[in-house]
């Protein structure tokens, strides 16, 4: 599956009006989100979802490059677990909290209000060759066995897009999928609307 980037929920107003879904990975854990849109198409519901919470990224910088500003996404489920704990913590002092969630760590509670220094730019390449900027908003920053890690959210919306069976049963989609993507291109149209 693709690299996905958050939403800003300080846009948000209270988000009682919007129907929830809670999607479900393979090791048991669940994420909460908002149903943004949806289409009926060919007897399934397509859904463009957004998670209820702040959705977290880890960085840690990458002691062996001769560039320091190259970092890493933490992605290794081990060292997450290894380090869950020092993210935790440092984020409490914020008054988030921290949330192992399915597909992309979460943290409720309010943001602290957006400072210019605090926006970092990554340059991403993506799958297909292209390199595409994503900003994200630092929040906190913490050592755990002499290395570097820092905490951030994206400030671009976190999207899923997925399919629901007649049967109420929902799979991810990929949006690089070529036979749905002109319903992706509906929902997405429609979110902008």
């Amino acid at each position: 599956m693709s690299k996905h980037f958050p939403p800003n929920p300080q846009e948000y107003d209270d988000g009682d009006d919007l129907e929830t879904i809670t999607l479900n990975d393979e090791q048991g854990l669940s994420l909460n989100c908002y149903v943004e849109h949806s289409i009926e198409y060919n007897c399934n519901n397509y859904l463009l979802l957004q998670p209820i919470d702040l959705p977290i990224i880890i960085l840690g910088r990458d002691g062996e490059s001769e560039n320091e500003d190259e970092v890493i996404f933490i992605e290794d489920e081990e060292e997450l677990a290894e380090i869950f704990g020092n993210a935790k913590a440092v984020l409490g002092e914020l008054n988030l909290t921290l949330k192992q969630t399915a597909f992309t760590l979460t943290a409720s509670g309010e943001l602290p209000p957006l400072e210019e220094e605090d926006i970092l730019t990554l340059e991403i390449d993506e799958e297909s060759g292209s390199i595409s900027p994503e900003e994200l908003q630092f929040l906190a920053s913490f050592q755990h066995e002499e290395e570097k890690y820092e905490i951030y959210t994206p400030l671009a919306p976190l999207m899923f897009f997925a399919r629901q069976d007649s049967e109420g049963d929902l799979e991810l989609i990929s949006p690089e999928d070529e036979q749905i993507q002109p319903i992706l291109e509906e929902l997405l149209f429609d979110e902008l609307d």
